[in-house]
């Protein structure tokens, strides 16, 4: 496994990725350092390696999809908006980009997967990486980590029809910040800041993600 990258994958092609998201707007130094130093190219289909480095969403099967670079950095950059977060809940693993990306800036990531194949190869990418830090959980996400709250952060990388009311009551009443996208055909990015029992929403930006689904899918890899 080259963690280092090579060709389409190499640190030139992370550099040129990097000068994107500046182009962008993405102006945290923390946000920007991590996706140079984080192995994109592991988190896809070998066959789609060469393509890691685009600002691009691509899939990752289960009709999944590892979110479009920019997106994870805008995200991640709102989470951390109003200082690093102690404790994040991320729903979603996916193929664990997004994950690994929040766990080199936060203490602690915790994580829920509804499809056991992805949350397993993204086990195993952690485990090269040598993120321990990172906390996994099979179920469904709309209903969080309950036993695992408060939260002082929350990030979804799949889109509910409207903000679940218990990611909202996970959330640290003092300041617990969820950055979620919302809508079926038309979706926004939204953060939504906690204090107490006010809930303080803004309107980020328009957004494409895969919908928020219930239950979970407990097939092996290969089934």
């Amino acid at each position: 496994m080259n963690l280092e990258g090579i060709g389409m994958t190499s640190r030139r092609t992370r550099e040129r990725l990097v000068s994107r998201l500046l182009e962008k707007g993405i102006a945290n130094v923390s946000v920007l350092e991590v996706f140079l130093n984080t192995p994109r190219h592991l988190f896809v289909d070998e066959a789609l390696a060469h393509k890691a480095y685009e600002d691009t969403a691509l899939p990752i099967g289960h009709g999944q999809t590892i979110s479009q670079p920019y997106i994870v950095a805008r995200m991640t950059e709102l989470l951390l908006s109003h200082g690093t977060p102690e404790k994040v809940l991320e729903i979603g693993t996916g193929s664990g980009f997004q994950t690994a990306v929040l766990a080199q800036l936060v203490p602690e990531v915790w994580s829920v997967e509804r499809i056991r194949p992805l949350q397993q190869k993204a086990q195993k990418l952690f485990s090269v990486l040598e993120l321990t830090n990172i906390y996994l959980r099979f179920a469904d996400g709309g209903f969080g980590w309950e036993e695992a709250a408060p939260f002082d952060g929350i990030i979804t990388t799949c889109a509910p029809e409207s903000v679940p009311d218990s990611l909202l009551q996970q959330l640290n009443p003092e300041g617990g910040r969820l950055v979620i996208p919302v809508g079926e055909t038309e979706q926004s990015l939204y953060l939504i800041i906690r204090n107490g029992d006010n809930f303080q929403r803004e309107k980020v930006e328009g957004v494409k993600f895969v919908p928020l689904l219930n239950g979970t899918i407990n097939k092996d890899i290969g089934e």
